[in-house]
């Protein structure tokens, strides 16, 4: 009776066995499946192929160890996919909001998952990200936030010089001449290091055209030492014969005559067109002469100035002065 009761129970026992063991084979299977499917997948279909190698680990978690092996080898390609997942919304030009989901999933995988290689990649995409978000307040005039965003990608990569340029295109859009300033010295000073002498010439050219523009503007409304201040400013960044002019301008406005003529003197010989194009120098150098008292020197000067828009002015000045 004992023995049969034993060998029923024996039996029992290696069903189980076997079942447990088809059972375990199945489930490696599925794993398997999804892992395959993922590698099917991975040139043609990246969001695809996340899916299916997320679903790896989701399944091995849920056999155990015997699929240790596919979890593991899934972990060491999501960070990849992922990266390659942002860099192609951001290259697709999808919306601002969909690039930053992208670009944090990529880090937060890279984080969970990835090589320092993929931390570091994941952080340049989160870089691009940043950018591009930023690009896209500018363009809709939300300065504001482009400037927060713009310095979330500097304190990211502190190195990444175009965001600071980016915010000194935001301050001239906001007329911060101050602010303005201040940032794109600081993109010249970074550029300096890298003897980056094209993009050193471009931030001056800018920056230069920034204050003379200033200095036109404050000269044209009367406001003198404004104007004077700001073509300081402007001459930092380089000499440039619409400067000179408009410094020869101011500086005779407020009879100080000798600058006057020489920052004519300065225009002219940076002026390489015509006669007409050279006639504003030659009036603001004419106006410093006759200011000086150099009456003959005036009057050969006004005849030069007899050009455009200079001609009429000029032909006052020089019947006032009684030139022959």
């Amino acid at each position: 009776m004992n023995i049969m009761i034993m060998r029923k129970f024996a039996g029992i026992l290696i069903v189980s066995a076997l079942v447990s063991v088809s059972l375990l084979a199945q489930d490696r299977n599925a794993v398997i499946s999804a892992y395959n499917e993922g590698a099917k997948l991975m040139q043609t279909d990246t969001p695809g192929a996340i899916r299916a190698f997320e679903n790896v680990i989701t399944l091995a978690d849920q056999v155990g160890e015997t699929t240790n092996d596919l979890k593991q080898k899934a972990q060491g390609v999501l960070p990849g996919l992922y990266n390659k997942a942002a860099l192609a919304a951001i290259n697709e030009k999808k919306p601002a909001g969909e690039i930053m989901k992208a670009a944090k999933t990529a880090v937060a995988k890279a984080e969970k998952y990835g090589t320092d290689t993929h931390k570091a990649n994941a952080g340049k995409i989160m870089v691009q990200a940043y950018n591009t978000m930023a690009n896209s307040y500018f363009s809709q005039n939300d300065y504001a936030n482009a400037l927060l965003t713009f310095d979330s990608v500097l304190l990211i990569n502190p190195g990444y010089v175009n965001a600071i340029y980016n915010k000194a295109l935001v301050y001239i859009k906001q007329n911060d001449a101050v602010n303005f300033e201040q940032t794109i010295d600081l993109y010249i000073e970074k550029l300096k290091g890298g003897n980056d002498t094209t993009k050193i010439k471009q931030a001056s050219t800018l920056a230069l055209e920034y204050f003379r523009s200033a200095g036109s503007k404050a000269n044209q409304a009367e406001n003198l030492d404004e104007a004077l201040a700001s073509l300081n400013k402007a001459a930092k960044y380089g000499d440039d014969k619409d400067l000179f002019y408009y410094f020869a301008d101011v500086n005779n406005k407020q009879k100080n005559f000798n600058s006057g003529a020489e920052y004519a003197r300065k225009g002219l010989a940076l002026e390489t067109g015509e006669a007409e194009a050279k006639a504003k120098f030659y009036y603001q150098l004419a106006v410093a002469q006759a200011g000086k008292g150099q009456t003959a020197d005036a009057c050969a000067s006004f005849k030069y100035a007899m050009y455009g828009p200079f001609a009429e002015a000029s032909k006052a000045q020089s019947k006032n002065l009684k030139c022959q």
